[in-house]
Parts: structure tokens; C-alpha cells; sequence
């Protein structure tokens, strides 16, 4: 099977409508029972930094800024078909790891970005799971995030088969700061590189306009439009966005087109950078300021999971955008993020290392079974990766959240 950079399905949108949503901090400074999280450690340091040769001593402390919803993924995978109604379906594989916007947080932090996550969290086990997952395992900041007392975490059930996936999803709307609960909302969002942002049609984000006032670059993404208008002047956060990166269906709904490259040109026209995923038939990217464009095929992989593989796409076009590679190579670096992706159980902790890309490119350099044109257009990674990775396990998915030890 092939695979590029499928978009995740769009989930509920259970922030809440602070201009920071779901990201105020807990007082005393973090989840009770873990020390306060200051800066950007825990896990284990990503083999290289990315932005090394950008870096100043004026730059903000954070990379990339992000809000959202924190989901407990359960993922069965090993289906042979979609579930039947009135029967039982075994799955021939299990994993559980954190989801919804976790899962571009988690891809962003393994590619060496310092990345501050702004959510909400239950004082459930899976909230307390996916806070570990998080802070001590990726080295994510969650100084901006906050444990809801009584609130039960997001939970989504996806089931991956035939090479897509249906969720089933269950939460409800954390409950806003200031609720009598003693939570401070600090300023936000905290100066950054850049932001991610889901849009949602309709609706205007004030800290959207406010990061790009602070100079951040917005990358946006945007969640099947329910209401069926498919206005682009519902998304009117769009004028403050770097770059958009719907998929294709997504983007020649909003332009009235009906091909995915006519409706990059289309958006390019409101965005500096238009990016539309074509699912395995790769992506296509326009840079209207330049009037560059660049496109890329699938990359040929055996898929376990595509949970989230759209968000690890995002990450990594962030990164290169970030690191101020050539459109085209941005682009290659996001497919090839995504293609790994989907090789591993769950959409956080299938994102790939630089342990697992530069691993993929010697494989690459050593057999024939990719095209010859591949091999051409990841050149690049000649000069970016290390001679010599030391190992960096990474944590994957399990079927269950720990085991009792002795």
C-alpha cells in the first residue's frame, strides 16, 4: 500500500471559548503530584536540532505553540473489514497512546522542536497517563495546560482497516478557567516561531490574530465543515495564517474547483502558502510569494495505522518551513514524516525520530525498493542528517496504559 499524508478525520471541537482555549495553567504550576515543568526536558534529546543554524541568543524559548484537545486514543488495528452490525470483530492489534492534538505536539517535539502545548486535562488515569506521555516522555511543555478537577478525559476509539479508519469519539467540553477554581489565565500565547492552528468555520480566534502580531508564523488547518457552506469567508483567521494546509477535498470544496492543484493556485491568492494533500497521490504546494510550486508522489510503505498521519504532515512542514529549506524539499520532508508515520500503532507515538528517517534513508541508499526518484529527491537529507546517530528509542504505542510492577 501506498501512502503520502492522509488528513486525520476531523474530531469534535471540545475547546473551550477562552482566547487561549483549554490553555491556562494550573495553579501552583503544573499537574499536583509531578514536579513543576519548567522549559523543555524530560525526554530524551532528538539526535539533532533542526533549527541550530537559525538559532539566536533573541530567539522566543519556544518554537512552536499549539492548543487543543488531548483525546486517550485507542486504536484496533488488524481489521479485516469494516465491523458489522449484531457481530463481534477481533482486531489482531491493540494500542493506546495520547491523541487529538497530542499528536501534532508529539511529531513537532521529535523533530527537535521546542514545542509549548496549551490543553486541558482530566484528573481521570488517562488524563494523568497522557500528561506523563507527554511532559516526561517528549519533553513538551505543558506550563500553559491545566488538570480539570471532575472532568474525564477525551476518549476516541479507531479502528483501521483497508488502509483508512473510523473513529468513534466521547467527551465533553472542558469547563472554562475562572470557574471558581483559583486558575489564572496568563497572557497567551507566549511568544513563538510559529503557531498551529485548526480553523473552524465560522468562528475567529483572537490569539491567532495576536501570535501574528507577535510575529509568529500561523500554520493552519481546518475540519470538515458541518454546517455543508463551505465559505471561505468563514475563514476569516485565514488572512493572519503563513500557511494553509487543508486536504483536497477540503480545498476544492472552499474554491468551487475541481482539482486539487487548481485549488492550491486558489488559495495561494489568500494565503502566502498553500499546501493540499492528495492523500497517495502525494501533495502539491504553491508559495505565492515567490510563485514557486512543488509537488510530491506517495511514498511507497506498508501501512498499520493511519491515525493522525495528517498532523505529523503539518509537523513536518513546519520544521522545514521553520529551518528555511526550498519549498520542495519542505514538502518531500512532510510526506516522508507521514509515510513513516503510519508504519507504527497510534497517531502520537508512531511519529517518527530522526533515528527513524535517517534509518529509512540508508535503506533507501542500499536497496531498489524505491524509485530512482526518490532516491533524487531525498538528496537533501545528505547534508542534514548525522553521520552517526546514537540510539534514541522512541515510546510506541501499547495495548494497555502501564503494567503493575513488581
Amino acid at each position: 500500500m501506498t501512502t503520502s499524508s492522509p488528513h486525520s478525520a476531523p474530531r469534535k471541537d471540545l475547546r473551550n471559548g477562552s482566547p487561549c482555549p483549554g490553555g491556562h495553567a494550573q495553579a501552583k504550576g503544573g499537574r499536583e503530584g509531578y514536579e513543576a515543568f519548567e522549559g523543555f526536558r524530560g525526554a530524551a534529546a532528538p539526535v539533532l536540532d533542526p533549527l541550530a543554524e537559525v538559532r539566536s541568543e533573541d530567539d522566543p524559548p519556544t518554537d512552536v505553540y499549539l492548543t487543543g484537545t488531548v483525546f486517550l486514543d485507542i486504536i484496533f488495528t488488524g481489521l479485516d473489514s469494516a465491523p458489522v452490525r449484531g457481530t463481534e470483530s477481533w482486531a489482531r492489534g491493540m494500542g493506546s497512546s495520547p491523541g487529538g492534538i497530542a499528536n501534532m505536539a508529539t511529531a513537532l517535539a521529535r523533530l527537535g522542536l521546542r514545542t509549548s502545548l496549551a490543553a486541558a486535562f482530566g484528573d481521570d488515569m488517562y488524563g494523568e497517563y497522557c500528561w506523563e506521555a507527554l511532559a516526561q516522555g517528549e519533553g513538551i511543555d505543558l506550563g500553559l495546560s491545566r488538570t480539570v478537577p471532575g472532568w474525564h478525559s477525551p476518549v476516541t476509539v479507531s479502528m483501521a482497516y483497508e488502509g483508512e479508519r473510523t473513529m468513534v469519539s466521547h467527551g465533553h467540553e472542558a469547563p472554562p478557567p475562572g470557574d471558581g477554581s483559583g486558575v489564572p489565565a496568563p497572557e497567551c500565547p507566549p511568544a513563538s516561531r510559529a503557531c498551529v492552528a485548526l480553523l473552524v468555520p465560522g468562528r475567529e480566534e483572537e490569539w491567532i490574530a495576536r501570535a501574528a502580531a507577535r510575529g509568529s508564523k500561523v500554520f493552519a488547518d481546518v475540519g470538515w465543515d458541518e454546517t455543508g457552506r463551505w465559505d471561505p469567508a468563514g475563514l476569516a483567521d485565514l488572512e493572519h495564517c503563513e500557511a494553509f494546509l487543508p486536504n483536497a477535498e477540503e480545498a476544492m470544496r472552499y474554491t468551487r474547483t475541481d482539482c486539487p492543484r487548481a485549488a492550491a493556485r486558489a488559495l495561494a491568492e489568500k494565503v502566502p502558502v498553500a499546501v493540499v494533500t492528495m492523500g497517495e497521490k502525494g501533495a502539491f504546494a504553491v508559495d505565492s510569494r515567490t510563485g514557486e510550486s512543488a509537488e510530491i508522489p506517495a511514498i511507497a510503505v506498508e501501512a498499520l495505522d493511519p491515525t493522525g498521519a495528517g498532523d505529523v504532515f503539518v509537523a513536518g512542514f513546519v520544521t522545514g518551513t521553520l529551518a528555511g529549506w526550498p519549498l520542495a524539499d519542505r514538502l518531500a520532508f512532510a510526506g516522508l514524516t507521514a509515510a513513516l508515520s503510519v508504519q507504527e500503532f497510534g497517531g502520537s507515538l508512531s511519529a517518527p525520530g530522526w533515528v527513524e528517517i535517517a534509518a529509512w534513508w540508508k535503506h533507501v541508499r542500499s536497496y531498489d525498493d524505491q524509485a530512482p526518484a526518490v532516491r533524487r529527491r531525498y538528496a537533501f537529507l545528505d547534508g542534514l542528517l548525522p553521520a552517526a546517530a546514537r540510539p534514541w528509542p522512541l515510546r510506541r504505542a501499547v495495548p494497555t496504559l502501564g503494567f503493575r510492577r513488581a
